[in-house]
């Protein structure tokens, strides 16, 4: 699957953050368009149920043609809301409310194929087998595209192995959560041809202030004076370089941005810079 370069991640667009028009989605969906951000990142869930049928309206105003962009949806949370007034959020992977999950983020998203559909967190009740079948059938049936997971390591990720094939897994992954890069998920994503999406790309850096956040300023005012270009390009670029080739996942609504977002991909940092960059993270020598 031929994703943009960034994924235009939609949970802020609804109740849940800007609370966007129908008018004002149809104008960043095509503003997206335009500076190539084709692949657009939602969540049954997201807005308790109400920001994928927001962005399908919009979708329709737009009058953008459905084969020019790339939907992806996840399935899974139950997640108490108007919408769904349960007594505790849980997950659900049954093959019942997997189908019923995806024909509604069809219904919602005014389409008749995802892309691509995730799982959106492990569950301790996974059945792997019902979950397996239930997805092949999905994807036998045209329905969706392609299939991947959520918030998976790398042995939640082999589990599925021969069952159904997996393109992506969408992980946090940032300069301030390195998880990823040192417990073995991108080595072994990387190693099966599975696709890294990273959802929160820019970490904490702008949000908190502590010892880490103050060591990797001084190194992003450095280079960012290098390169030219803004902090928030630097975070996102330093990402990219990673050879699994993983693809931020962005959550703003303000098409500078996002424009200045997809611009990083074409920032090539230097081996030794990027090095210095992750030493500063860490706060020692790289092992």
């Amino acid at each position: 699957m031929n994703y943009s370069k960034i994924i235009s991640g939609t949970m802020n667009w609804g109740i849940w953050g800007n609370n966007l028009s129908t008018k004002q989605v149809s104008e960043l969906i095509k503003n997206s368009v335009e500076f190539g951000v084709d692949t657009f990142d939602h969540a049954d869930i997201y807005g308790g149920y109400t920001t994928e049928e927001l962005f399908g309206n919009g979708l329709i105003e737009s009058k953008i043609d459905r084969e020019k962009i790339k939907l992806i949806s996840k399935f899974g949370i139950m997640y108490p809301s108007d919408k769904l007034p349960i007594k505790i959020k849980h997950y659900d992977y049954s093959k019942d409310h997997i189908i019923k999950s995806v024909e509604n983020s069809l219904i919602n998203l005014k389409t008749d194929y995802l892309d691509c559909v995730l799982m959106h967190r492990p569950s301790p009740l996974m059945d792997i087998n019902e979950i397996a079948d239930t997805v092949n059938q999905l994807l036998e049936s045209g329905k969706i595209k392609s299939f991947g997971v959520s918030n998976f390591n790398a042995q939640q990720i082999q589990v599925f192995e021969n069952k159904v094939k997996i393109d992506c897994n969408q992980i946090q992954c940032s300069l301030t959560h390195l998880d990823p890069i040192y417990d073995g998920t991108l080595d072994y994503m990387q190693s099966k041809g599975i696709t890294p999406m990273a959802w929160k790309p820019l970490g904490y850096f702008f949000t908190e202030s502590n010892d880490q956040s103050k060591r990797i300023e001084k190194k992003i005012d450095k280079f960012s004076r290098k390169y030219n270009c803004s902090q928030s390009q630097i975070l996102l670029s330093w990402l990219i370089k990673h050879p699994s080739n993983i693809i931020p996942v962005v959550g703003t609504t303000k098409i500078d941005r996002l424009k200045e977002s997809i611009d990083s991909s074409s920032i090539n940092l230097e081996l030794i810079d990027w090095f210095e960059i992750l030493e500063a993270s860490v706060g020692k020598r790289v092992p």
